[in-house]
Parts: C-alpha cells; sequence; structure tokens
C-alpha cells in the first residue's frame, strides 16, 4: 500500500478497477467483507469505508444479510472517472481504455512552435497531424491533435488507430522507444467548437495537456495536444517531502 494515499482510497480504487476492467460483472456479488479484509490485510472498519465510498458512488449495491453486488448499471460502468496518478505507465494504461471513434490524418506545414516542440531541422517544413476523438463509454472523453515528423507519422495507418493507442502503435509496430517525456496540464474552457466534439456546452472546463515523448538521444518524435472533458477526467500526484537543509522539496513519490 501507498503511505501517503489513504488507505480505504486505494482499496476503493483497487475495487474499482475490477469492476471497470470486467473482473467483476454488472450484478456480481464480490467478495465478504472478511474475504476482502484478508485480502488487503486491513481491519474491517477500514474495508467499509471503501465499500461504503462506493455504494455512493453508485458501483455498488449493498443487501443487508445478503452481500454486496456490483452495480447492475453499464452506463455508469463505462463512463466512470479516469484517475491517473501522473505517471506514464499509468497514463498509458488508461488512454488504452478509450476507443477512437473519429479520425483523421493530414499533411500540413508546421508552425514556428511546431518545429521548436520538434526540434525540427530547418529545411524540415511539413508534419502529420492526426486529430481523433476519444470515448469513454458512450460519452465523448477527448480530443486530441497529435504532431509527428513525416517519416514517422506516414506509416500510421489510420484503421489501426481504431484497434490500438497511437503511442503502442509507435513503440511496438515502428519499432521507436519511448524514453521519456515532457508534459503541461492547464485549466481551461472550451471553445464552441471544441464543445461540439466533446458533448458539451461553449464554456464547460476542461483539461488541456501537452506532452512531448522523446526516443533515444532524448529526440522528440512525438508533440500531443489533447483537451479533456473536466467532468470525466481526473489527475492527481502523490507527492513525498525530501528533507533538506533549506527545510525541505516535495517531490512526485514513486510507486
Amino acid at each position: 500500500m501507498n503511505t501517503i494515499v489513504p488507505v480505504y482510497y486505494q482499496i476503493k480504487q483497487d475495487i474499482k478497477k475490477w469492476i471497470v476492467s470486467g473482473e467483476f460483472n454488472p450484478g456480481d456479488k464480490i467478495p465478504s467483507e472478511n474475504e476482502l479484509s484478508m485480502k488487503f490485510n486491513v481491519s474491517r472498519l477500514t474495508l467499509r469505508q471503501a465499500i461504503s465510498q462506493l455504494n455512493q458512488e453508485g458501483f455498488l449495491i449493498s443487501k443487508r444479510g445478503i452481500g454486496t453486488f456490483v452495480t447492475t448499471n453499464k452506463d455508469l460502468i463505462d463512463s466512470s472517472s479516469l484517475e491517473v496518478s501522473g505517471f506514464l505507465n499509468d497514463l498509458f494504461y488508461e488512454v488504452s481504455k478509450v476507443k477512437t471513434k473519429e479520425v483523421k490524418i493530414k499533411r500540413i506545414m508546421a508552425s514556428r512552435r511546431i518545429k521548436e516542440k520538434l526540434e525540427m531541422d530547418q529545411g524540415d517544413k511539413e508534419v502529420i497531424q492526426i486529430e481523433r476523438v476519444r470515448f469513454k463509454g458512450s460519452r465523448s472523453f477527448a480530443h486530441t491533435i497529435n504532431y509527428l515528423p513525416v517519416e514517422i507519422g506516414s506509416k500510421i495507418n489510420k484503421g489501426e488507430l481504431y484497434k490500438k493507442p497511437l503511442l503502442q502503435i509507435i513503440e511496438q509496430d515502428l519499432g521507436i522507444p519511448f524514453t521519456e517525456a515532457f508534459q503541461t496540464i492547464e485549466a481551461s474552457f472550451a471553445s464552441q467548437e471544441l464543445g461540439k466534439k466533446l458533448g458539451v456546452l461553449a464554456g464547460s472546463p476542461i483539461l488541456f495537456l501537452e506532452r512531448i515523448m522523446y526516443t533515444k538521444g532524448r529526440k522528440p518524435v512525438e508533440l500531443v495536444q489533447s483537451s479533456h472533458r473536466g467532468d470525466i477526467y481526473k489527475y492527481f500526484v502523490r507527492l513525498k517531502k525530501i528533507k533538506s537543509k533549506q527545510g525541505g522539496t516535495w517531490e512526485p513519490q514513486k510507486e
């Protein structure tokens, strides 16, 4: 268990993942409090806190004297909020669970900003732009635009983007390993055009993410700009205080 995030919350998230991933199907009876307490090595009181929250959120339904069951509300399960811890492995895992329903690929002139982000050679003027709208269940989840060097982007098959994440295509199909990434996140509001794509009103809160993906030699190979619905996407980072002579600093905590 992580020592910073409350234990009951970690248990709640684990059970929720079992439900969302299909390990428990709608209507299934989950293990008893005793069984789950032993599995997580916690007291029944701590376990009940986790179960209580899942009841409140609608993922579980407890019936006195009978047991606790997974909700039959498939829409709730399919559209459950994404919560990632800020580390790329978690991010890639969540991205793999959304579905792409709209894809546009075209070759465009690179703006000065794109050239700087991708550290393009002076003679390179074009990039491949991939625009997608991705869904979580029946609701649109994110509008994403990827910019790739022509030598990489021209190898992307549009049909494959409906089957698997672009990250997976680049790493596994094209054999380009990612070694690091630089990401920024900022709060923003949906424009009228973006609102239509995400199924929200203009002015609705969104999270805007920009990420540069690097391969060996710290060479940038992808620029990602993604707008996420604020009512579906959640982002949190676990921090740990590192002591120093100046009093200490807070740094992201590794698992």
